[in-house]
């Protein structure tokens, strides 16, 4: 019995070594933790349960039959974080650069049916230069089948996928097809034709940071919703985002402890300017009513003028969407209308209250947005605002103007509790627009029309250019004093906090995509 023991502790030794300690350093010296290494430090300490570890590959063509490593380039298996259940795939680079196999995929597959049996998150560490060719069509149906579950895991429970290293090729898309994406700065890319063959067909020249590095999916394409600047920032990032998320979309987001006070925070009256064409930072707004340094912002680097991210608000975990009046005085464009959408429908598969910040002068005109799709991008925030059931509160600091008064969660498609400051202006547009349409006639007999437009301007901003006669028609459920914005969300919630909405009978609506 004792050769036998030894035999199995062998095996798993040699398995925990991966590729071997050569690989290993090599990996090190690229200042990138190994899988195993990420794995132990992302969970809590002893709990991680090992699931295949003896698995191996089948290939015996190009000599493959000559290179066998034990678990196939992949860890896989389950434990806690904060004491709460995930189940964990990590790429192990060491062992063929992490390329996919069929065995290697059906790994994966297996953590993830049993993250949906047990419903809980599926963490996917990712560190593979694609397919291996060695197999074929072999490889290539292995990342069919992972696809697959990711579409049948999808609003079922969270999906996270961390990039730590090269992702190429097939390797993109699932990635893609979950909730959120995480990329490590200098280390990882992703892209699904490399530089050589960009080369080849496109004759541009170009590095693999410039093409798909952290920075390029943070600000330009907005496929990573949070970039680290190491492994360790990016794990614990990860363990920052579980924290406002539930097990499943059969749970609520685990509220902390929160005795009410009076709630009142004085500095949320000087926000905003006087004058309704300077910017402000809508960040302050959010400080001001949330839990004190509770917020996680998502996506900030890209269409930075709208914000989504998470918070606490007496201990209850909501999904944040505002606009951001620094940046493009705070529009709805193409861009912030993707990024608004995807995080509104996440936050609506797991059960997380909306709060919505509203300061829009409306959409970004121009042949740019019009020929990129601003008609069907900009639907896709209304649509996902207004298929949202969870509890859904907006609140309106400045200008809500035209067609984005409507779409930014207005009482008409669904809003629960509709507030707006005394700052709020609540229009087709803005004062001096709609003035030189209604009165162009009048301002072009004037004899000075500098001044009447002036005289008209004043006059229909007395008229319009405040919250007080949607509230008459109940569009505006209450005009509060800022000050009192943290004390309102709070009783707001609360008392949504069991809302229910029967969905109709249908297999699914039709978003515009």
């Amino acid at each position: 019995m004792d050769s036998k023991i030894k035999t199995l502790q062998d095996k798993i030794a040699q398995a925990k070594l991966g590729g071997g300690e050569k690989r290993i350093e090599k990996q090190h010296q690229k200042k990138k933790l190994t899988a195993r290494e990420r794995v132990e430090y992302l969970l809590d300490e002893g709990s991680f349960e090992e699931i295949g570890i003896l698995v191996t590959h089948r290939t015996t063509d190009f000599g493959m039959d000559k290179e066998i490593y034990y678990g196939d380039g992949v860890v896989t298996g389950y434990g806690t974080v904060n004491g709460r259940l995930i189940y964990i795939f990590a790429q192990d680079f060491t062992v063929f650069g992490g390329a996919l196999s069929e065995t290697h995929a059906e790994k994966i597959c297996k953590v993830m049916d049993m993250a949906v049996k047990m419903g809980a998150p599926i963490i996917g560490l990712n560190d593979s230069g694609g397919a291996r060719i060695q197999e074929g069509v072999r490889s290539l149906g292995g990342y069919a089948d992972i696809f697959h579950k990711n579409v049948q895991a999808s609003g079922v429970i969270p999906q996270i996928s961390a990039i730590m290293g090269p992702c190429a090729g097939g390797a993109v898309y699932s990635p893609a097809m979950t909730d959120f994406t995480m990329m490590v700065e200098d280390t990882s890319y992703m892209f699904v034709t490399g530089p050589n063959v960009v080369k080849t067909v496109t004759n541009e020249e170009v590095t693999s940071e410039e093409l798909g590095g952290a920075s390029t999916h943070s600000t330009k394409s907005g496929v990573a919703h949070i970039t680290s600047a190491n492994d360790i920032e990016c794990l614990e990032d990860v363990k920052k985002l579980l924290s406002y998320l539930p097990q499943s979309n059969k749970e609520q987001p685990k509220k902390l402890e929160y005795t009410l006070t009076d709630e009142v925070r004085d500095n949320l009256s000087s926000i905003v300017p006087d004058n309704p064409n300077k910017p402000y930072d809508m960040h302050e707004v959010i400080g001001g009513v949330i839990d004190t340094d509770s917020f996680y912002e998502i996506h900030k680097d890209y269409a930075e003028n709208i914000i989504v991210g998470f918070a606490r608000l007496g201990g209850r975990s909501i999904g944040i969407v505002a606009n951001q009046p620094q940046f493009l005085a705070g529009v709805l464009d193409v861009n912030s209308s993707k990024k608004a959408a995807r995080f509104t429908r996440f936050c609506d598969c797991f059960n997380i209250p909306l709060l919505v910040l509203v300061d829009v002068p409306g959409f970004l005109p121009g042949t740019d947005q019009e020929w990129n799709g601003i008609i069907v991008h900009g639907a896709k925030l209304l649509y996902a605002l207004s298929e949202a059931t969870v509890p859904k509160v907006t609140v309106i600091t400045r200008k809500a103007y035209g067609g984005a008064y409507d779409v930014m969660n207005s009482k008409h498609i669904g809003a629960d509790l509709n507030f707006a400051w005394p700052s709020a202006e609540i229009a087709v547009m803005g004062a001096k627009g709609a003035s030189e349409i209604i009165f162009r006639k009048e301002i072009k007999a004037a004899d000075d029309p500098a001044a009447k437009l002036a005289e008209k301007e004043a006059e229909y901003a007395e008229k319009f250019a405040n919250p007080y006669r949607a509230a008459q028609r109940g569009f505006v459920d209450e005009v509060i004093l800022p000050k009192n914005t943290r004390r309102k969300l709070i009783k707001g919630f609360s008392m949504l906090e069991n809302k229910i909405i029967e969905r109709p009978d249908r297999k699914h609506g039709n978003i515009p995509l």
